[in-house]
């Protein structure tokens, strides 16, 4: 039985931002700082975080006043940096950059008076900030089914943006539908999906055929991840999603000559080692590492804890 490992995997730029935020905010400040939603969508680190000091709380009014709050990787709506001001809270702002830049395209096309069908799951906590940026004008557009039935004010004014962890090709499919419908759809100036769900998924198609059975090492709620195990599934083989080695079903590898694993973006790479070293016990043979695109993008850290 072999592994094929999937490169790039695990952590992104914006997942690492937002851990070491976290991080560095407990270093500067003192235990406890709270972080409003889970940091990023796995609980190994948000399990790790915690006890470092960190406080997980999906209710700004339960965090006391004075207190160091950080928002999460996925980004909040306006409303919620009013409350935190309200509430007399240090806010850290921990949204990874290519989110922000959804919510600053919202602001812009809200601005000019346009109707933003925005391609992605209506209750991920991503969308749920990014709607938040122009509640009465924006259309939330999951698949190209809806993309056929959505009605709008104005076709001539409409745009489009793109959660940043969706599949690659499922938000094509939706896209192409938009722009048949609305031809004077505007478009963002940049790709919306992040580089790290692209290159990710492009690295699951890149062993099409080469494998009989794919583990996708993620957390449940993790949409990237979600996206990769479908992705896998969709080559015709079995494919399962894992957040570590006491998940995997020995029956799942039953006749199975290769194994392909790969992690979401918000995996941490300690995991990833559990399940070869699991994978090892159970009969595996050798471990390949499958080059993909490289990664070197690196973000600045919020000023609050630099």
């Amino acid at each position: 039985m072999k592994v094929f490992l999937c490169r790039p995997r695990g952590f992104c730029a914006g997942v690492e931002r937002a851990i070491e935020t976290v991080e560095r905010a407990l270093t500067k400040f003192g235990r406890p700082v709270y972080v409003r939603h889970e940091i990023v969508h796995n609980k190994v680190v948000v399990r790790d975080l915690e006890q470092k000091g960190a406080r997980f709380v999906d209710d700004l009014a339960d965090v006391p006043a004075g207190s160091h709050v950080i928002f999460s990787a996925h980004g909040v709506a306006p409303t919620v940096f009013a409350q935190a001001k309200q509430l007399h809270l240090h806010a850290i702002d921990a949204t990874c950059p290519l989110v922000t830049k959804v919510h600053v395209e919202s602001k812009r096309f809200a601005a000019r008076g346009f109707t933003i069908l925005l391609i992605g799951h209506a209750d991920h906590v991503e969308v749920e900030g990014v709607v938040g940026e122009a509640p009465d004008r924006t259309i939330v557009v999951a698949t190209a089914e809806e993309a056929e039935r959505v009605q709008v004010p104005d076709p001539a004014r409409v745009a489009v943006l793109t959660q940043t962890t969706l599949s690659v090709d499922e938000a094509m499919r939706v896209m192409a539908v938009l722009k048949r419908r609305f031809p004077q759809l505007h478009t963002p100036r940049k790709e919306d999906i992040c580089y790290a769900t692209t290159n990710r998924q492009m690295a699951v198609k890149s062993l099409r055929g080469k494998v009989d059975v794919w583990l996708v090492i993620g957390d449940p709620m993790s949409s990237n991840s979600n996206r990769l195990r479908e992705l896998g599934a969709d080559s015709g083989v079995p494919a399962w999603l894992v957040l570590g080695p006491d998940e995997i079903q020995e029956q799942w590898l039953h006749g199975m000559g290769s194994i392909g694993i790969t992690s979401g973006a918000s995996t941490p790479e300690g995991s990833v080692a559990a399940v070869v070293q699991r994978l090892r016990a159970l009969g595996a043979t050798s471990v390949e590492e499958v080059d993909g695109i490289p990664e070197t993008i690196e973000f600045s850290l919020p000023l609050e804890v630099r």
